[in-house]
């Protein structure tokens, strides 16, 4: 799915599109509803028991918006390049480049298999039979006629735009000046880790059957996103396709979804990795608007377009020229140069019609064939099955670089084809580990290296554009966790991901006690640091000693390199016991007893309770909750923001959590901390957020038994009342 920023007036001016095209008839089908069933079991969470393919993305478009409000169809309105139409000319920057992506799902969309058809079809269906019977929820001029077009449109591959203004800024400062910096996740008071960018990440884990009580694999899916990234748990059930319980994200029918059917399951997290260069091409001389390129002079392709907007009570045009050439999109023109952006993927219009083969698949043959599709173009795959495969694949439509890349402030010059990357890495070169020795695979964001350490890690790669070695404190925990030779259950497994540890702390805390006794410290000192000697290293709820130790790691460390923080620093060739210690245990000294003082301000007490100020308030709940930022070595990550009465509620990071045993019935439990709905006045909006904060997981029902043991609601969407 492509990245969606607010496209500035100089990025526009440079792209280059084809005119759009006309979509389909509206896709109102409004006789869809007889064709699926809506069972919420006991916590909201929605079973769809659909006919067909267009019965269920129907389903699943109407009980998006019904969730989550006009989001989802604002975004669809957005992939239509139709923001304009709808709120004027102010909202029409992105419908320029939106409708060039548009034109091409149009081009491609009799390409794609007929389920994903028929799913795209039924999810506009859903929408537009949604909003024509709340036209209250939308503007009057919200649209009813969207299609499968538009739904494609959304899960196309582009660039990634946001590079851009990086690179323009580095080519030529003053045309294009840095931007203000933001604070992403700024607080009024210093030493706020909880409210830092650190706290993301996600987590994922299997377990092959040797490793298992009940000797089926186990896997763990846990990804770690705001609260308002929408991730959807929903179970979809259409005859003679699939029967799928996963997480679907709000916006689409067919995005980034991970979760399990009766043969197999799998579980992403974002990895790191580069799909686009900067190039820069030698304009022709002799001919305006021609590049030279293996010896021949190729014309700029010049489009122009036109987009419609309201203006007061009528419709208005405006049309801007872009370019391009057949290697990606101009960015640039300047000093003899043609500065343009090549990105993997671009035009690919498969990603969901390779998540409806992943969902279809029944063996590790068939999932694997579904990979090679790749048309997702990122992310860790963590994969178990009923025949007792593990599997991880750092997934990535890496292209097969002739160069070293450039980064985002370099542009590579080029005089032949030979010069940019025409190619990719094959799917099968890509890092993977397959049922591998220690029955385990587990990935945290941090590097493939260490997916499994039972073998001697090689920290070489393979292509010069893999994910270079990198082992975080929060993969070092999970490394930990499921590296032994102990047999697990899936409660076990629960269990474990609901780790309160801190492993910064178990690194850093024997000099920090060292480095205050120095000091010879007395009064609140004197009881903190006994505080500190007594304290579990632990995040959990009735922790006290984490609050203090956390306001004193952001102290000391606020403004150091980790070559400076710490006494050893994380090393490739040390990678499972780096970083420890400290490189200043003066300033570590200091710093402690300031946050002595700062804990006790801000908290009422330097010994305060972790869950007396981190809560999880959703609702009318408002309990205390376990679990800290990545930063600290926590693995259940959590972001907080700060309330007006200075408690940190948590706004992100851990919130959906699935665990699954693959036997001749799936067994697994689930949460959703966010619940079903975003909206604060429907019944699902909190009612999974107490168990969350617990560190619990509720039974998921997967047979129609289950399911209808559990039935709580059943309807049928978009029924005429």
């Amino acid at each position: 799915m492509r990245l969606r920023p607010v496209f500035p007036a100089f990025v526009l001016a440079a792209f280059a599109v084809r005119a759009p095209a006309q979509g389909p008839a509206p896709t109102t089908s409004p006789e869809l509803w007889r064709q699926v069933e809506v069972i919420r079991t006991t916590t909201g969470v929605p079973h769809i028991r659909a006919e067909n393919l267009r019965a269920a993305g129907y389903a699943l478009g109407w009980l998006m918006l019904e969730a989550y409000g006009p989001r989802t169809a604002m975004g669809v309105l957005r992939s239509a390049g139709r923001l304009g139409l709808v709120f004027g000319r102010d909202s029409m920057a992105s419908d320029f480049l939106e409708r060039v992506t548009r034109a091409r799902a149009v081009e491609s969309y009799v390409k794609l298999e007929p389920g994903t058809r028929d799913v795209y079809e039924g999810f506009a269906a859903g929408l537009n039979r949604y909003i024509a019977l709340h036209r209250e929820e939308y503007p009057a001029t919200m649209p009813t006629d969207f299609t499968g077009y538009d739904i494609l449109a959304g899960d196309m591959g582009g660039p990634a735009y946001g590079t851009v203004r990086r690179f323009l800024t580095k080519l030529d400062p003053r045309q294009f000046p840095p931007e203000a910096p933001r604070r992403v996740g700024a607080s009024p008071s210093e030493g706020d880790d909880e409210l830092s960018p650190d706290n993301v990440g996600s987590n994922a884990w299997a377990f092959a059957p040797s490793r298992t009580k009940s000797g089926k694999a186990i896997l763990l899916r846990n990804p770690h996103l705001a609260w308002n990234a929408g991730y959807y748990e929903a179970h979809l059930a259409v005859p003679g396709q699939f029967d799928f319980y996963g997480d679907f994200r709000i916006g689409g029918p067919l995005t980034l979804i991970g979760g399990f059917n009766a043969h197999l399951g799998w579980a992403t997290t974002n990895n790191a990795q580069r799909l686009q260069e900067f190039y820069a091409l030698d304009a022709n001389p002799a001919t305006p608007d021609h590049y030279l390129i293996d010896g021949t002079s190729v014309p700029l392709r010049r489009e122009l377009v036109t987009v419609p907007y309201r203006d007061g009570a009528g419709i208005a045009t405006e049309t801007r020229e872009l370019w391009f050439t057949n290697a990606g999109p101009v960015i640039h023109r300047a000093n003899g140069k043609i500065y343009i952006l090549k990105t993997a993927n671009d035009g690919e219009f498969r990603n969901g019609e390779q998540f409806l083969r992943l969902m279809r698949a029944s063996s590790l043959a068939e999932w694997k064939a579904a990979m090679r599709l790749r048309a997702r173009g990122t992310s860790n795959y963590t994969y178990a099955d009923k025949a007792g495969n593990i599997l991880m694949v750092w997934n990535a439509t890496l292209p097969l670089l002739p160069h070293a890349t450039g980064g985002d402030t370099l542009a590579i010059p080029v005089r032949s084809t030979n010069d940019m990357w025409t190619q990719y890495v094959p799917w099968d070169s890509l890092p993977q580990f397959l049922n591998p020795k220690g029955g385990y695979v587990h990935q945290e964001n941090s590097s493939p290296h260490w997916t499994n350490v039972c073998a001697p890690v090689d920290t070489t790669n393979r292509y010069p554009n893999f994910q270079e070695p990198s082992l975080s404190l929060r993969s070092q925990l999970g490394l930990q966790l499921v590296g032994g030779t102990n047999k697990v259950s899936l409660e076990d497994v629960v269990k474990m991901k609901h780790t309160y540890r801190m492993l910064l702390a178990d690194r850093v805390k024997p000099d920090l006690i060292a480095a205050v006794k120095v000091t010879n410290p007395t009064g609140d000192v004197a009881a903190a640091l006994a505080l500190m000697e007594r304290w579990d290293n632990t995040a959990a709820p009735d922790s006290k000693g984490a609050m203090l130790f956390e306001v004193w790691w952001t102290r000391y460390g606020q403004g150091l390199a980790d070559s400076l923080r710490y006494a050893k620093a994380w090393t490739s060739a040390d990678a499972l016991r780096t970083p420890y210690g400290l490189s200043q245990p003066a300033r570590a000294a200091e710093a402690f007893a300031w946050a002595v003082a700062e804990t006790a301000r801000r908290h009422g007490a330097y010994d305060v309770a972790w869950g007396e100020v981190h809560r999880v308030r959703r609702g009318p709940v408002d309990v205390p909750v376990g679990g800290c930022g990545g930063a600290l070595g926590c693995f259940r990550v959590l972001n907080f923001a700060r309330d007006p009465d200075g408690k940190l509620s948590v706004n992100g990071g851990d919130g959906w959590v699935l665990a699954v045993e693959f036997g001749d019935t799936p067994r697994a439990y689930s949460v959703l901390a966010y619940g079903s709905s975003s909206r604060p006045e429907s019944p699902w909006y909190s009612t999974q957020a107490e168990l969350f904060a617990k560190g619990e997981l509720k039974p998921v029902a997967y047979t129609a038994a289950d399911v209808e043991k559990a039935a709580v609601v059943r309807y049928r969407p978009g029924e005429p009342r």
